[in-house]
Parts: structure tokens; C-alpha cells; sequence
């Protein structure tokens, strides 16, 4: 529009200095044209500047709130009562919980409320006047801040999220959108079976309770949460709000707020992690009790299986949690069940060196190894690991023989009585190998048998009493 105008006026100046095209009348007309034409141009531009309030709006706020003739570098009432700030907060999500680093992250918006005389401002119709991020810098505001906090930001997408609302009265509403990672201090000496005990707490940095006094704007009710926050580990069971003091020797006391909540483990994620593996290996170490005694790669095998299985138990465990100095609850499962693997193949040496031990004394007594345990049993146990027996195999050996026999005899005459003479022989031949594998028990492995499984059942049931 001004170019416009400035096109115009200069038209009308070139028609004016070339007389000898025009008649002085035309030009005194054509000038009068001109200038009538350049003060509508004029008009149109200033209405259309007043009806644009944005372009004032800097300095109708600057001369409302009077942020130039005031000092906001203080604090309202300054040399007088303390402030009072009240807070409120609304929790969006807790994003995380770190046993490894002990904290947690929460985000949620933080509300704060104070009256600032020198900010009202006359209103006919009481309404409050809104502004963002950038007037921030220019008034007072409450230094709050988190103490024990690790990390903290304020959103910025799209803008930085920040509220800064000013009544006529002089009453302010200053709100942001916030994320913070806080230390959480953890008892892990029930874990897994533990709840957790957590703070953010919020304070002035540099007032103290004789310049700002920081409370609860609404009690108990100034703190609100989503009804949908979860987490994967944990039950979030309750938040609640409370206040106290802090001292510093160097500052002084200054109010302090707290936002608690408590958090209870889910079990059922370490039940099928960690409890029942650890129960399954111990109940696979008494396995070996049944075996033969003298099978004496199976038994070493499967005690070391079982140890070694559960060491990598331990060792998972112990790297997803933190490095502290006591005794967790798991870890008491965990050697416990430990103890009872390593029991079961200390149970098996003896075994074995018992039976050394008797088959010595019987070679002292009669000058030669009995025959249950001769020189061609144990070579076969070298072999393959099993026992074999020469009097059985014998046995069996016959007793195939004469099944072959009775079976062409059965063809030729057709007997009936064939068949119940070979369940005679299997069955007194099953009740002669029972015979020899109770005789080859040892007794240890027969206490072993009743006394292990005994034992760790009530090992269980006084665990889960007491942790539970």
C-alpha cells in the first residue's frame, strides 16, 4: 500500500514537470486528483494498522503489567511476609524404574500459584490475560527446584511447554510440562518380594521460609494422577502429598514439598525366571539317587550339570541388579538351592568311597573281590558306564535260549501251556533284577532318597512364610 502511494505521488510530480504535454489546467487538476488520491491511500493504510491490535500488543502488555516500572529482580513484598507459593501437580506417566541405577523418571505438569501486586493491571470484565514462554524472562518467578534429581528438562515440541497466566487482581498461574529422573533410595533386601518406598521432593533454591513459604495450593487433593499408569515390574499402589523442612548449616531452613508414592513388585515375571528353574535343578539332582551306585560317569555327570546350571542362574540374576552389600531374598533361594545340588554329588563321594572302602575289607577278609563285584563287572563299567551283573546276564542269556526253544516247541505241538511258562520265567527273572539293584543300594542313598526331598519342602514353606 505505501508503494502504491509513492507511485502515485511520483505520477503526478513527473505530470507537473512536463508542461509542455499538458495545459496548466489539466496539470492543477491532474495534481489535485493526485494528492485527493494519495490521502485515501493514507486512510485505508492507518485504519488497517488500528484494526491490526498485534502490532501494538508488545507495548499494551509492557504498560498493563507494568513490567518497566518495576524492579522483578525482587520478590513480591520484599523486607516483608514471606510469599506464599502454592503448588499443584498432575503426573502424566512414571516412564521407568532402575534397580541398577536406583531412580526412577516421572513426568507430569507443575503448577504454581502466587500474587504479584505490581502485575494487576484494570479490567471491566475480569479476565486474565495469557502469555507463554517469553514474558518469563521479563517477571518474577518461584526458584523451584528437585532436589536429588539426575536429569530434568522442559518438553519443547512444538514450543516450549510453558503457561504463564496473569488476573487483574495480580494473582499468577505459572505452569510447565516437565520430565525428571530422580534418585530413588531402594531396600533391596526382600527382592523380589519387595515394595518401594519413593520421593520427588521439591524446594526453593535461594528463598528461604523467611522470604517464600512453598504449601500444597489444594491439601491432599493438589496431587492428581492418570489412572492409567503401569508399569511392567511394578503395582503403583498409592501417591500422596506431603511437606517439611530442610536445613542447610550455611542457608538456612527452607520448605520443602514431597510427592511419595509406593511400589509393589510383580512376582510372577522372577517366579518363572528364577524360583522355579532353581527348583527344577534340585529336584533333577536327586535323581542320582536312583541310580546305580556304581554308574559312575552318569551320577558325576549330572551333578555337575546341576551345579553348573544353577551357578548361571546366580550369575543372571546378580547382573541385573545392583552391587549392594547385604543379603537379598532371592539370593537366599538361590544358595539354598544351590547348597542342596552340591549336596547331592557330596553325597554320591561318599557313596563311592563307602563302597571302596567295603570292597577293600571284603578283599582283606577273603583274598579275592565277591562276585558281585569282579574284575569283568568293572571293566564293563569303564566301558559304558552302567553296571552289569554276571549272574543276571547269565540268567537272561538262558533264559533267551530257552524261549526259543519252547517257541518251536509251541509251533510243533501246539501247546497252550508254552505261554505261561514264559511269564513264570519274566517274572521270576524281573523279581531276581529287582533283587540285585535293592541289594547294590547303598544305604546313604537310600536316606538320601526321603531325606533331601524332605528337607527342602520345608526350606520352601518357611521361605515363602516369611518373605511373603
Amino acid at each position: 500500500m505505501i508503494l502504491a502511494s509513492q507511485l502515485v505521488f511520483l505520477t503526478c510530480i513527473w505530470i507537473t514537470l512536463t508542461p509542455d504535454v499538458f495545459a496548466a489546467s489539466e496539470i492543477k487538476k491532474s495534481y489535485q486528483g493526485c494528492s485527493a488520491s494519495v490521502k485515501r491511500a493514507r486512510k485505508q493504510e492507518t485504519r488497517m494498522r488500528n484494526n491490526d491490535s498485534t502490532k501494538a500488543w508488545l507495548l499494551k502488555y509492557k504498560q498493563l503489567l507494568h513490567i518497566e516500572d518495576h524492579d522483578f529482580a525482587m520478590r513480591p513484598g520484599f523486607g516483608g511476609s514471606p510469599v506464599p507459593v502454592g503448588i499443584d501437580v498432575q503426573i502424566e506417566s512414571l516412564d521407568s524404574i532402575s534397580e541398577v541405577n536406583m531412580d526412577f523418571t516421572m513426568t507430569f505438569y507443575l503448577r504454581h500459584y502466587w500474587k504479584d501486586e505490581r502485575l494487576s493491571f484494570p479490567s471491566t470484565t475480569n479476565k486474565s490475560m495469557t502469555f507463554d514462554h517469553r514474558l518469563i524472562k521479563k517477571i518474577w518467578v518461584p526458584d523451584i527446584f528437585f532436589v536429588h534429581s539426575k536429569r530434568s528438562f522442559i518438553h519443547d515440541t512444538t514450543v516450549e511447554n510453558i503457561m504463564l497466566r496473569v488476573y487483574p487482581d495480580g494473582n499468577v498461574l505459572f505452569s510447565l510440562r516437565i520430565t525428571v529422573s530422580a534418585m530413588c533410595f531402594m531396600d533391596f533386601s526382600r527382592f523380589p518380594l519387595d515394595t518401594q518406598n519413593c520421593s520427588l521432593e521439591l524446594e526453593s533454591y535461594a528463598y528461604t521460609e523467611e522470604d517464600l513459604m512453598l504449601y500444597w495450593k489444594h491439601g491432599n487433593k493438589s496431587l492428581n494422577t492418570d489412572e492409567h499408569i503401569s508399569l511392567s515390574q511394578f503395582f503403583v499402589e498409592e501417591f500422596s502429598a506431603s511437606s517439611g523442612f530442610a536445613f542447610y548449616s550455611s542457608t538456612g531452613w527452607y520448605n520443602r514439598l514431597f510427592i511419595n508414592f509406593v511400589l509393589r513388585r510383580h512376582i510372577f515375571f522372577f517366579v518363572l525366571q528364577t524360583y522355579f528353574p532353581a527348583m527344577l535343578m534340585v529336584m533333577l539332582s536327586w535323581v542320582s539317587f536312583w541310580i546305580d551306585r556304581r554308574a559312575v560317569p552318569a551320577r558325576v555327570s549330572l551333578g555337575i550339570t546341576t551345579v553348573l546350571t544353577m551357578s548361571t542362574i546366580i550369575s543372571g540374576m546378580s547382573a541385573s541388579m545392583p552391587q549392594v552389600s547385604y543379603i537379598k531374598a532371592v539370593d537366599v533361594y538361590l544358595w539354598v538351592s544351590s547348597l542342596f545340588v552340591f549336596l547331592s554329588v557330596i553325597e554320591y563321594a561318599a557313596v563311592n568311597y563307602l563302597t571302596t572302602v567295603e570292597e577293600w575289607k571284603q578283599f582283606k577278609k577273603t583274598g579275592k573281590i565277591s562276585g558281585m563285584y569282579n574284575i569283568d563287572t568293572f571293566q564293563a563299567m569303564a566301558f559304558d558306564g552302567c553296571y552289569h551283573d554276571s549272574k543276571t546276564e547269565m540268567e537272561q542269556t538262558s533264559f533267551s535260549l530257552h524261549s526259543e526253544e519252547d517257541a518251536m516247541r509251541g509251533r510243533s505241538t501246539g501247546s497252550p501251556s508254552t505261554d505261561t511258562s514264559q511269564i513264570k520265567r519274566r517274572q521270576s527273572l524281573g523279581g531276581h533284577i529287582g533283587a540285585i539293584i535293592l541289594e547294590n543300594n547303598h544305604v546313604i542313598d537310600t536316606y538320601s532318597r526321603i531325606l533331601f526331598p524332605t528337607v527342602y519342602i520345608a526350606f520352601n514353606l518357611f521361605y515363602w512364610g516369611v518373605y511373603v
